[in-house]
């Protein structure tokens, strides 16, 4: 456990330590960051509960053409398996790929938040520890959902769809994040949702259609049960619920303001729909886990200029998700696919 918890400690202290890089500066320990964080995740070995699954895609694809690895699902996964295996590659190359294009995603978004550190803080327990290290497929698409989010929010509504698109190559679901541009944007609303109904229906056909009743059939009928989802769900919960209470002053911008209420409301719509359909909404939830980076990142802001009372609103958000670690890596059904860490070079 302890490589996680360094990992926790030294983005703590970046929270916690005095003063400000200059924006050079800045850049130069982000992207380092990045790099560092790529490799933390993407040259893990037998590390994550998907580990044997996605050594045997690797071994599938090396054995397909590339026609066949674009027909399979989730084909942006295949076709990288493809590539990787006609050059001679390993699972570790996949991991490095996956894990640059979360990480890719994750800073430009935590840059965007007021308290960028608080807002990696946050993702590290379980968005990047659990999803980058467990589910890789996932981590990929919530890495361009990040980049999509952060481009609608700055009415940028093409590049949005566009990112969602590319998330959906590697993992289906992701579909699931367009009707957001058209409920979010005011400007051109029916322009929006013209372009997002088209994209979404092309990408039902594409990706879903075949699958829609096997996945409906494995997903609510049979009543499937993910473990740990009804807590997943709360942790989404959490920060929707302080978004609504106070989304004047975490969010002055209107337009943002709009298009984080909507991700908040979807948020606490899981609540009631996770007794009887958990899996399908845990899996809907991951790409709900960034209102937890995008308010906690803001939390501070509710002190006003009182001193003591943002220190303890920082300190409060710390001992959360340190407490969200210690039951995740202590108490969880799976956890022990995360532990130990090996680091591949070194086994």
């Amino acid at each position: 456990m302890t490589p996680y918890w360094l990992l926790f400690v030294l983005v703590t202290f970046a929270v916690v330590a005095p003063g400000r890089l200059r924006a050079r500066d800045s850049t130069v320990v982000w992207v380092f960051v990045g790099v560092a964080l790529t490799a933390f995740m993407g040259l893990r070995y037998q590390v994550g509960g998907d580990w044997g699954s996605y050594s045997r895609h690797l071994e599938i694809a090396s054995g397909l053409d590339f026609m066949e690895a674009v027909g399979r699902g989730d084909p942006g996964h295949y076709v990288v398996n493809w590539a990787v295996a006609r050059l001679g590659g390993s699972i570790y190359w996949v991991n490095l790929l996956y894990g640059a294009v979360m990480m890719w995603g994750t800073v430009v978004f935590c840059r965007r938040q007021p308290w960028p550190w608080m807002a990696l803080l946050v993702a590290v327990p379980y968005m990047l520890i659990v999803v980058g290290m467990g589910y890789s497929r996932q981590a990929v698409a919530l890495g361009f959902a990040l980049l999509g989010l952060v481009a609608l929010g700055e009415h940028r509504t093409r590049t949005f769809v566009i990112m969602i698109v590319l998330g959906a190559l590697f993992h289906k679901s992701a579909v699931l994040l367009l009707p957001i541009a058209a409920l979010a944007n005011s400007r051109n609303r029916f322009l929006t949702a013209g372009l997002v109904g088209a994209t979404f229906v092309l990408m039902y056909f594409l990706l879903v259609s075949d699958d829609a009743d096997h996945l409906w059939t494995q997903y609510v009928e049979y009543q499937m049960q993910s473990e740990g989802a009804k807590i997943r769900v709360l942790m989404n919960a959490i920060p929707a619920g302080l978004l609504l209470l106070w989304s004047g002053r975490l969010v002055p911008d209107p337009q943002e303001r709009k298009l984080w209420t909507w991700i908040a409301l979807f948020a606490l719509l899981c609540l009631p729909i996770v007794s009887f359909a958990s899996t399908a909404v845990d899996r809907v939830a991951l790409y709900l886990i960034p209102i937890q980076l995008f308010v906690f990142s803001r939390v501070p802001k509710l002190a006003g200029n009182d001193v003591r009372l943002r220190t303890l609103l920082v300190l409060s958000v710390i001992a959360y998700y340190a407490a969200v670690m210690f039951v995740w890596l202590n108490f969880a059904s799976h956890s022990n696919d995360w532990v130990p860490y090996q680091f591949g070079p070194f086994v």
